[in-house]
């Protein structure tokens, strides 16, 4: 083995020695073109390669100078062949006398949750069951013709047009769920066929960018409930959260009356989320990052919508209804994605291990077939969270696990009823509110 490595170690040479490097020396290649990271105690220079990540550079940049191995095996599915990408970054390992993780991190508990993955592995909880996912595209689809046909069979009057609205946004909600396992690769063993399967649900039978989509969402994962490195939690200045509260207090920013945030929560939060936020930002990204056959999907579905519907409201009417839907599955999304993670801890980066990170930003909602079917699974947030790549369906099973691994370490494993979850979104709005005016009254 060779000696401690300096930094800008070239490319470590196939048969030769690989260097030595310490967590102080790593430490120092956390920097915008300057990336370094562990995987399973090797050493990796992303600096270059970070732009051609397929996730982002972001999302690989946010474990920059960390020990990512956790983060690696959750993140893909055929390990073998991402690691034929890391071979050429290869530039050293840990020194023998250093720790696995940087800090203080508990060794125990990672390597627990290692044998837990282990045994959910051999217990096959990572294999899909395709009848399951045929049976969710299916009950899309219906849903989607049901919708028409109330309009056909029935006429564009109130009543058909308020049940055709309420399928059509049930549809879509449905869809979220089923793009976000596609994304997550749980459903078919190929990358490459989830690939193409999200497309489709995600361009098609939503309007959106698959691409997007993973791209913020798969750094919310990474970091969980961290400021500036989860996109789901950097709402400042519109609402503060966690620790953002104290900040905003203390440095006297009152762009927003605050104190009342929980209220006008109502006015600009579900209503407006997928129709204004999601809907600009999705557009930008796809002209910025030159997305073309993503805005091709996405007006494929727009074209079909208003082939489908303007010949019975007009353009005008047909834009109501799409209106209307949009604001309903609003409140589905931001409701259903946010009752597991707004009540919990929120902000800056704590280099935790991977098991407490994903813990201390989820907690679950207790499960039946109702809130399993309605909330995508996501109310079993904590196995989605430590298992991203896990197909839904077997949540149930390995939740006892978890919860055994968790009481084990003296972790919190937090279940609540779905309408106390629904409630703690508002009491943490409110409380954040609270400690900002505290702070921003006495400093």
């Amino acid at each position: 083995m060779g000696g401690v490595g300096e930094p800008g170690e070239a490319p470590a040479q196939p048969g030769a020695p690989l260097p030595t490097f310490r967590w102080e020396q790593i430490r120092q290649h956390n920097l915008p073109g300057d990336k370094w990271l562990v995987i399973e105690r090797r050493v990796y220079d992303i600096s270059r390669w970070a732009q051609r990540h397929p996730g982002g550079s972001r999302l690989i940049g946010h474990h920059g100078a960390e020990d990512a191995t956790d983060a690696f095996h959750a993140f893909h599915q055929d390990l073998n062949f991402v690691r034929r990408f890391l071979q050429p970054l290869l530039i050293g390992e840990l020194a023998p006398e250093e720790p696995s993780q940087d800090g203080a991190q508990d060794a125990q508990l990672v390597e627990d949750f290692r044998a837990l993955r282990r045994v959910a592995e051999d217990m096959e909880l990572f294999e899909a069951k395709p009848a399951f996912f045929a049976l969710l595209l299916g009950h899309i689809l219906a849903m989607e013709v049901l919708a028409w046909l109330l309009i056909y069979l029935f006429g564009p009057g109130w009543v058909p047009s308020t049940l055709a609205a309420l399928v059509l946004a049930t549809s879509q909600a449905q869809c979220w769920c089923l793009q976000h396992d596609l994304g997550h690769i749980s459903v078919f063993k190929k990358s490459q066929w989830n690939h193409v399967a999200q497309q489709f649900v995600m361009g098609q039978l939503k309007g959106f960018s698959a691409h997007w989509w993973n791209f913020r969402h798969f750094q919310h994962h990474a970091k969980p409930n961290i400021f500036h490195k989860d996109p789901d939690v950097t709402v400042a200045p519109v609402f503060l959260l966690g620790e953002s509260s104290i900040e905003y207090g203390k440095k006297k920013r009152r762009y927003l009356p605050y104190n009342h945030q929980h209220l006008y929560f109502f006015l600009i939060g579900p209503p407006l989320l997928t129709l204004v936020n999601f809907e600009v930002e999705n557009l930008a990204y796809m002209l910025v990052c030159m997305r073309w056959t993503d805005l091709l999907w996405a007006a494929s579905f727009y074209s079909r919508f208003f082939l489908c519907y303007s010949p019975f409201y007009g353009l005008p009417g047909a834009l109501l209804l799409f209106v209307a839907v949009r604001v309903l599955e609003s409140h589905w999304f931001v409701w259903i994605t946010q009752m597991n993670h707004i009540p919990k801890e929120i902000g800056h980066e704590k280099h935790r291990d991977w098991a407490s990170s994903q813990l201390a930003a989820t907690c679950n909602v207790e499960p039946s077939l109702f809130t399993d079917w309605f909330s995508g699974h996501l109310n079993f947030q904590i196995e989605h969270h430590l298992f991203p790549t896990m197909p839904r369906h077997n949540y149930r099973r390995v939740a006892p696990l978890v919860k055994a691994l968790c009481a084990k370490h003296g972790l919190k494993y937090e279940v609540k009823p779905f309408l106390t979850a629904l409630v703690d979104i508002i009491g943490s709005l409110k409380k954040s509110g609270d400690v900002w005016l505290e702070a921003y009254l006495h400093q």
